[in-house]
């Protein structure tokens, strides 16, 4: 076999910030943008008007998982910068746009992967943490709907806490941080 039929080109920058194209701005702009638009809403709601702030929430829910899935994601699996700091820095910037820890989501994604939605073993036990089928019955998956709307709350914190203890005391630490960003940010805002 050719091992030139399988290379792949990945691209490269002589940027000092990005780590892997300057189009990493993109998403992280739109990450920021989030943060902005969460932070502000929420301090801008005494001025609007009821039904435009019910539109804006439902806005703001949405966006936040559209954001998730393609700024977090992408950002879980190659971080925009160079500088390791300014990763965690992002992180953190995530962690409270998203109300979770991305150093967590990052345990839990990885472990997705390891088992790519698998069914319960005898046990009813899954690699995939988030498996769909889970929660299912008779080796079916579960209804969308239940997985989409429990899934957050299905989170076991211990497991997650155990790998990342694997992977170092750094990355606790800093999940450890995310949460407690977003957990201040939020504590500040419903005290405001």
């Amino acid at each position: 076999m050719n091992a030139d039929a399988i290379r792949v080109d990945r691209p490269t920058t002589n940027s000092k910030l990005f780590a892997h194209t300057r189009w990493d701005a993109i998403p992280a702009g739109a990450g920021l943008f989030h943060l902005a638009y969460f932070l502000g809403l929420f301090f801008l709601y005494p001025a609007r008007a009821a039904l435009g702030d019910a539109d804006s929430w439902i806005h703001l829910l949405v966006d936040g998982q559209r954001e998730h899935q393609r700024g977090g994601h992408n950002f879980i699996h190659n971080p925009f910068f160079r500088s390791e700091l300014l990763n965690r820095l992002f992180g953190v910037t995530q962690s409270i746009a998203c109300c979770f820890s991305q150093t967590y989501y990052n345990a839990v994604h990885m472990q997705h992967h390891k088992g790519n939605a698998d069914r319960p073993d005898e046990k009813g036990e899954t690699i995939d943490w988030i498996s769909i089928y889970k929660h299912g019955h008779d080796g079916e998956a579960e209804n969308p709907w239940r997985y989409v709307f429990l899934s957050f709350f299905r989170d076991d914190i211990g497991a997650i806490r155990r790998e990342l203890r694997k992977r170092g005391r750094r990355e606790l630490i800093w999940g450890n941080i995310e949460l407690a960003a977003f957990a201040t940010v939020l504590l500040v805002m419903f005290a405001v």
